[in-house]
């Protein structure tokens, strides 16, 4: 009787959970959840690049590092109402692998450029289906005038921020800033048709029409940006994602494009900045 006591007693005792892990495990396995979620945030989710290249200023400067939504762009162009997504619109600010020349593929190779293996950062301006042309510092969608807020924006070089001055007030339908220089506004106000060595996509006496599901893009600083103007449409396959916020920026000039020099030459003030 008592050994059968004994037996329900030790049946009723929870089956022992083994040896506690070790410090060095549990840091391990911390590290591989960390580490599988990076990759998968980085793959689908988030991605970062930097901003080598003039053409977004100032709405993006020089040595601008940002974060990338890769998730917020509809696949294959179709809603999906229970998920955070929408399709590419007007005014975005897009990240696409450059997709090469098509009509002039010796400018690619002039310039030691590869299709496919660099990141562009430009805004979105044309649509599937929409005539584009750019004539005289303005842009035409289907005929009509795009209302963006032009303003004057010289730099010193390449690497500075645009010294910028008002050329006429912002109107409410007005949402983004684009920069041209001086020179080339005071050719359009004295009655100048200007020519741009180069540009020949969507520009004066070439409208074109943007290609289904592609898109026509531009930078915001318009004078010293090579976009559709100069190499023709992204097609939505390239596309990685919206630039949404700047996570690091450092003045390229001061540190000389080295990478300790971009840690030790902060620009703080542009930490968190939103992209728009």
């Amino acid at each position: 009787m008592g050994d059968e006591t004994e037996e329900v007693k030790d049946a009723g005792k929870a089956a022992p959970k083994g040896p506690p892990k070790s410090a060095i495990r549990e840091y391990f396995e911390s590290f591989l959840v960390t580490l599988v979620m990076a990759i998968f945030g980085m793959t689908f989710i988030l991605q970062a690049v930097t901003v080598p290249t003039g053409s977004m200023q100032n709405t993006i400067l020089v040595g601008d590092y940002l974060l990338v939504n890769k998730f917020i762009f509809t696949p294959g162009g179709h809603d999906l109402p229970f998920l955070p997504q929408r399709e590419i619109q007007r005014g975005d600010i897009i990240v696409f692998k450059y997709p090469g020349n098509k009509v002039h593929p010796e400018n690619d190779s002039s310039r030691h450029l590869i299709p496919y293996q660099i990141n562009y950062v430009k805004r979105v301006i044309g649509l599937p289906g929409e005539t584009v042309e750019f004539r005289d510092n303005n842009v035409y969608i289907n005929g009509q005038l795009l209302p963006e807020h032009r303003m004057l924006g010289d730099a010193d070089d390449n690497q500075s921020a645009l010294t910028t001055s008002e050329i006429e007030p912002r109107q409410p339908e007005q949402k983004w800033d684009v920069y041209y220089s001086k020179t080339t506004m005071d050719a359009v106000k004295a009655g100048q048709h200007l020519v741009r060595r180069g540009y020949e996509f969507g520009v004066a006496g070439k409208p074109m029409v943007v290609p289904e599901n592609s898109f026509f893009v531009m930078g915001d600083s318009r004078d010293n940006s090579e976009d559709s103007r100069y190499w023709g449409f992204v097609p939505r396959e390239v596309i990685i994602g919206r630039a949404m916020f700047v996570y690091w920026s450092c003045d390229r000039g001061a540190s000389n494009g080295d990478l300790f020099g971009c840690i030790t030459h902060p620009r703080l003030s542009r930490i968190g900045h939103f992209v728009k």
